[in-house]
């Protein structure tokens, strides 16, 4: 265990800076809340709510019963703060003690300062980070069935948890049928649980979602932008490697960079894969070097880099809090917008649609949900990483058919908060739903939502 000083220091700097982020719900923590509140109010994931992403991260925010606020930042600082207690562990087990508090610091700091939205949602990405040091902890240590287990339960929160399997195969190899039955067992349940509607929602529509990647360059470029914040472990590792050139750590680091570009979209929270094995390779490396002048002087000089982008951001947010003012931050339009269209609902005992990618909206009003779906890319068949812009349908079939399904519910009320920022998406656009939508009223707008009522038969 992390001596007692070091621990309460780490606690209180993740708690500190979480709590910056109070009063304040990003989208991907937006959307496991908005699918545990269905389940608070006795609904199943993929039979009565549409849900593309592996089934633990809603389960995981029943913990705290779905709640933003302090609950919400209470339990990201607990789970950071859990990650760093298990790469500190696999550090010092693999070389020492100081390897593992170093590789709990620089854990900690870079799921600190580095880009809000991501560091700061409990979302796939991120709480895939214990089960990965997990699982390969257990596979460097001979347990192949458990380390399948872990890896297998990885799946089940994130879709490119198959790369953390093929990192234990690197240690497992003789005992991979062991491994391999751990990995199946708790998918084999899932799937026996949840159904074909498992499989279609999150691996086919997941399949289309991941053949329209970025070009080449936005690639290079957001890995070229995200070594330069991490060049303290990138520096580490390099050092590392200089020592000791364990084709096992270079496999593991080429299958993590692996699982960032599958799918070719290189968003901020995919490098969590690759945050882990250069985490430990970089403390091992300054570690090493600890002795020399060179290194004493780069490690911090490194670490001012991500401190000076990120930093100030959290002292911004903590003084608005103190003296009760809102945020002006143009990261926090959309979700402002989302705050203002929640509160314009006054009668929240009954049943919403939310048009566009807006979950926080359940998250704010914590309302039931009258359809399956959650956003609107089901419906629109258009994806939320581009349906802003861009009205390029990828699955018209589909969204079609779940328009049909659509005109037989009666939400009490629809925000439709897609509209006014892309028209040719406004849920008034869609031929199909117009006599549906008639029997709907507007009560109120905000600079990004129209709020509609039904119509009191």
């Amino acid at each position: 265990m992390i001596r007692r000083p070091q621990a309460w220091l780490l606690l209180a700097g993740l708690l500190v800076t979480r709590f910056c982020h109070l009063d304040i719900v990003w989208v991907e923590e937006g959307y496991p809340s908005a699918a545990a509140i269905q389940l608070l109010k006795g609904k199943a994931l993929y039979r009565d709510v549409f849900f593309d992403k592996p089934p633990l991260s809603p389960y995981l925010y029943l913990l705290w019963g779905a709640y933003t606020g302090w609950p919400l930042r209470l339990a990201g600082a607990g789970f950071v703060f859990l990650c760093c207690l298990l790469i500190y562990r696999f550090a010092s087990q693999l070389w020492g003690e100081r390897e593992g508090w170093l590789a709990a610091f620089f854990l900690a700091f870079y799921l600190t300062f580095g880009i809000p939205a991501a560091v700061m949602a409990l979302a796939p990405d991120l709480l895939m980070i214990a089960p990965h040091i997990a699982a390969v902890c257990l596979a460097w240590r001979g347990r192949a069935f458990w380390a399948g287990l872990v890896a297998g339960v990885a799946l089940l929160i994130n879709t490119k948890a198959i790369f953390v399997l093929a990192a234990c195969l690197l240690w497992c190899w003789p005992a991979w049928p062991w491994l391999l039955l751990g990995f199946v067992l708790p998918n084999a349940a899932a799937l026996a649980w949840f159904g074909w509607p498992y499989i279609d929602e999150v691996w086919k529509w997941g399949a289309v979602y991941s053949t329209h990647g970025f070009s080449f360059a936005t690639g290079f470029l957001r890995t070229a932008d995200w070594i330069g914040f991490q060049a303290a472990l990138i520096v580490g590792a390099i050092l590392y490697f200089r020592k000791d050139r364990s084709w096992r750590m270079s496999a593991w680091v080429l299958l993590s960079l692996a699982g960032v570009a599958a799918g070719w979209r290189f968003f901020p929270r995919y490098y969590f894969q690759l945050l882990v094995p250069l985490t430990l390779l970089g403390a091992r490396g300054f570690v090493l070097y600890q002795r020399t002048w060179a290194v004493k002087i780069a490690l911090p000089l490194l670490l001012l880099i991500p401190l000076i982008r990120f930093g100030q951001r959290y002292a911004t947010l903590a003084d608005d809090l103190l003296h009760q003012r809102p945020h002006h931050w143009s990261d926090l339009a959309l979700g402002q917008d989302s705050e203002a269209a929640a509160r314009l609902i006054t009668d929240r005992s009954g049943s919403l649609l939310v048009w566009g990618y807006r979950p926080d909206i359940f998250a704010w009003t914590r309302m039931q949900a009258g359809t399956r779906y959650l956003d609107s890319q089901p419906l629109t068949g258009v994806l939320a990483d581009r349906h802003l812009t861009n009205s390029e349908v990828d699955y018209p079939a589909l969204a079609a058919q779940n328009r049909q399904q659509l005109i037989k519910t009666e939400p009490t009320y629809i925000v439709d908060g897609l509209g006014p920022l892309n028209p040719a998406l406004a849920i008034t656009q869609y031929s199909d739903l117009h006599d549906w939508l008639g029997r709907y009223h507007e009560i109120g707008r905000t600079r990004f939502s129209v709020v509609y009522q039904l119509t009191a038969h």
